[in-house]
C-alpha cells in the first residue's frame, strides 16, 4: 500500500514539472509548505537538472519556489492565525501531521522568535510546520512573509543549484541507474517511506 501511495507521488512530482514547468514547481512547493509530504528536496533538484536542457533558468526556479512557499505558507499562517494548535490536532492526522513534529516546530519558534520564520525555511521538516505557530503566535503577516520567502528563495538557489550540477553529470548517472526517472524515482520513495515512517512511529 505505502509503496503504491509513493509510486504515485513520484509519478505526480515528475509529471507535474514536466508538463507545467515554472507553474508546476511553484505549485509543489506551495503543498510542500503546507505540512503536505512533497519534499522539496526532490523538486527542485529535479527542476534543477533540466537546466541543462535549457527548460529553465536557475533565478527565476528559486523565485519560483520562494513565490510557491509564500502561498503555501500563508495559507498555514492563517489556519494557525485562526485555529491554533486545537484545529491542528484535530485534522493534522489527515495529512501527516504529528504532534511531535507540531512539539518540534513550536519549540524552535519560542526559542528564534520572529526570525523562526527565516531560519526556519532552511531546514527540512521544520520549513514545512514553521507557519502553523507563527499564526497562532500572532505574529504580523507582513513580517512573517517577508522573513519566511527570503529564507525559502535562499533554500530554493541552494537545491536548484545542486541540482544543476547533478544535471551536468546525467550521462554516467544513467549508465548506473538505467535512467533518469529512475533515480528520482529512487530518491522519493527514500524520502517517501522517511516520512511516513517518521509519522506513524512518533503518533505510536
Amino acid at each position: 500500500m505505502i509503496e503504491q501511495i509513493i509510486s504515485l507521488v513520484a509519478g505526480f512530482i515528475i509529471q507535474t514539472i514536466s508538463s507545467l514547468g515554472y507553474a508546476g514547481v511553484g505549485f509543489l512547493m506551495a503543498i510542500q509548505t503546507m505540512a503536505i509530504p512533497m519534499p522539496s528536496e526532490i523538486i527542485l533538484p529535479f527542476a534543477g537538472s533540466l537546466i541543462v536542457e535549457g527548460r529553465f533558468n536557475l533565478w527565476v526556479l528559486a523565485v519560483v519556489g520562494a513565490l510557491g512557499s509564500g502561498v503555501g505558507s500563508s495559507i498555514g499562517y492563517y489556519i494557525g492565525y485562526k485555529g491554533g494548535r486545537p484545529l491542528v490536532n484535530k485534522y493534522g492526522r489527515y495529512i501527516l501531521i504529528s504532534t511531535h513534529d507540531l512539539d518540534l516546530v513550536e519549540k524552535f519558534f519560542l526559542r528564534f522568535g520572529n526570525w523562526s520564520a527565516f531560519f526556519g525555511q532552511l531546514l527540512p521538516v521544520v520549513r514545512s510546520f514553521i507557519a502553523f505557530p507563527a499564526g497562532a503566535a500572532k505574529m504580523a503577516y507582513t513580517r512573517f512573509i517577508l522573513y519566511s520567502m527570503t529564507g525559502s528563495f535562499i533554500w530554493s538557489l541552494a537545491l536548484v543549484y545542486f541540482g544543476m550540477k547533478l544535471g551536468e553529470n546525467w550521462t554516467s548517472l544513467r549508465e548506473k541507474m538505467q535512467g533518469f526517472d529512475t533515480a528520482i524515482v529512487v530518491l522519493i520513495v527514500i524520502a517517501g517511506i522517511y516520512w511516513v515512517y517518521r509519522h506513524f512511529k512518533n503518533r505510536n
